[in-house]
C-alpha cells in the first residue's frame, strides 16, 4: 500500500527553490559556455525543467486535485483514487535498469577505495594532441609541459567513461585497458568520476527515487567536478578556480585529501541509492527475475 504524503506541496516548493539556487550558481545568466559547470548539463543531459520537477519516489501517493493536475501526464505516474502515484507498470518497465544500477553500485561499494590516480585523466585526454577539450582555456604548462607531466607519472584510471576520452597515445600508458563490458568489474569508490556518476544513476531511476536524493547527488557531482577541473592541466584562474598542481607533491597531497572527502560523501549517497534499488523489488520479484534471467 502506498504511503499518503499530504505535505507534498511544501516539499515540492522546497525542492524547486533548491534547484533554482543551484542553477543560479552553476549557469551563466548570459548563456556563455563555462569550462567547469557546462559538463553537468551536457554530459549528464541535465535539463533544468526536468530537474525542477519534484518526485516523492515509488510507493508514495500524492493526494488531491492539484497533484493530479501536476503529475497525471508525467512519465511513470498514474491516477490512483483521488491522487497520483508512480505506477507498478513503470517500475516493471524499468526493472532491467534498476537491476543494472543495483549491481554496479554494489560492486563499486564492495571494493577498496583507491586514491592514487591524482586526477590524471584530464591530462591524458590532451596528451600528445593538437587539440584540447576546452578551447577557450589555455593549458597551464603548455602542450610540451603537459605531455612531460603525463610521461612522469603513471596513469591509473579505473573509470571507462573517462578512459574512453584518452588520446590514442595515452591509452597504452594506463594501468588498465578498460572496456564498457568490464565497467562493473573495475569501478571503485575512490574514483571521482564514479562518484559524480551517482547523479547519473539517480536520474536514470527517475521518479522511482525521491528528488531530494537526486539533488544531493547533483550537489556532490558539482563539487567533484570542481575538484576534477582544478586538478586538470587547464588554467582556470580567469574563472576563479585556483589550480591544484598535481605535478607537485603538495598538489597531489591536496588532491588526495579532497578526493577522500568526496568519496566519504559519495559513500552515504551510494548506500542510499543502493538501498532504494533493493527496496524496489522484494524477494518474490527477485526470485522471478532470477528465473527469467537464466
Amino acid at each position: 500500500m502506498s504511503e499518503v504524503l499530504r505535505d507534498w506541496p511544501e516539499r515540492a516548493a522546497l525542492h524547486e527553490q533548491r534547484v533554482r539556487e543551484f542553477l543560479h550558481d552553476h549557469r551563466d545568466p548570459a548563456g556563455e559556455p563555462h569550462p567547469v559547470w557546462d559538463f553537468l548539463f551536457t554530459y549528464y543531459s541535465l535539463r533544468p525543467g526536468q530537474l525542477t520537477c519534484w518526485h516523492p519516489g515509488y510507493g508514495v501517493l500524492l493526494p488531491g486535485a492539484e497533484a493530479i493536475r501536476r503529475y497525471r501526464n508525467r512519465t511513470g505516474y498514474m491516477v490512483c483514487g483521488d491522487g497520483v502515484t508512480v505506477s507498478d507498470d513503470y517500475l516493471a518497465r524499468r526493472s532491467d535498469t534498476v537491476a543494472f544500477i543495483e549491481g554496479l553500485l554494489a560492486a563499486t561499494a564492495g571494493r577498496p577505495a583507491q586514491f592514487n590516480c591524482f586526477g590524471m585523466h584530464e591530462w591524458a585526454m590532451v596528451y600528445r594532441s593538437d587539440t584540447v577539450r576546452h578551447t577557450r582555456v589555455p593549458l597551464r604548462l603548455g602542450a610540451p609541459g603537459t605531455d612531460a607531466v603525463v610521461e612522469s607519472m603513471p596513469l591509473r584510471c579505473s573509470h571507462f567513461d573517462a578512459y574512453r576520452f584518452f588520446t590514442a597515445d595515452a591509452r597504452p600508458r594506463n594501468a588498465l585497458a578498460l572496456a564498457r563490458a568490464g565497467q562493473v568489474g573495475h569501478e571503485q569508490p575512490g574514483c571521482i568520476h564514479a562518484n559524480m556518476d551517482l547523479f547519473k544513476w539517480a536520474c536514470k531511476l527517475g521518479p522511482l527515487v525521491a528528488a531530494e536524493l537526486t539533488m544531493d547527488c547533483l550537489v556532490l557531482a558539482a563539487d567533484a567536478r570542481e575538484l576534477d577541473m582544478r586538478a586538470s592541466p587547464y588554467d582556470l584562474s580567469g574563472y576563479g578556480f585556483a589550480a591544484i598542481r598535481i605535478e607537485e607533491p603538495a598538489g597531489r597531497a591536496e588532491y588526495v585529501r579532497r578526493q577522500t572527502e568526496i568519496a566519504s560523501r559519495a559513500a552515504v549517497l551510494r548506500t542510499a541509492l543502493l538501498a532504494r534499488c533493493r527496496a524496489l523489488f522484494g524477494p518474490s520479484q527477485r526470485a522471478g527475475r532470477a528465473v527469467t534471467d537464466r
